[in-house]
């Protein structure tokens, strides 16, 4: 059972994907999605929102992309996934309305999620950036500059 949404395991992904691959230069967007076989305009409302909470840097010009907006060990998977969720794209279905749901559900779901994001946030985008090394996640693929205008 995978309980992060799709968008949730993007954001993680994209975020390691830049920690491994902005040096020397941000990585652009378009790099970025191809690596990952999705369109451009589909991270775009994605990374920003890793902008807005200061998990990436977007840098702008002919050579510019997206960096960390901090050290790769003080940001955790679990500030990735509240990142992802607060642009409000997670919660569109519509919610049930009874004392069950509000009194028991709920509650019980709160707290399995509140243990599930205290779980990412004991992993570090180092972690995850070691991983993807040891398991060559990038072997065979194109990792270097696009100077495609």
């Amino acid at each position: 059972m995978n309980l992060l949404s799709r968008r949730s395991r993007l954001a993680i992904a994209a975020v390691v994907d830049v920690a491994l691959h902005a040096r020397p230069q941000p990585v652009a967007a378009k790099a970025l999605a191809g690596r990952h076989n999705l369109p451009p305009r589909h991270l775009e409302t994605l990374l920003q929102a890793l902008v807005k909470t200061n998990i990436l840097k977007g840098v702008r010009g002919p050579r510019g992309g997206y960096e960390l907006a901090r050290e790769r060990r003080r940001i955790t998977a679990g500030e990735i996934v509240r990142a992802a969720m607060n642009e409000g794209f997670d919660d569109e279905a519509p919610v049930a309305e009874s004392r069950l749901v509000e009194a028991v559900v709920t509650p019980m779901i709160d707290h399995a999620g509140t243990a599930f994001l205290a779980a990412l946030d004991a992993v570090t985008v180092d972690d995850l950036c070691r991983r993807a090394n040891e398991m060559q996640a990038f072997e065979g693929q194109e990792t270097g500059v696009d100077f495609t205008i």
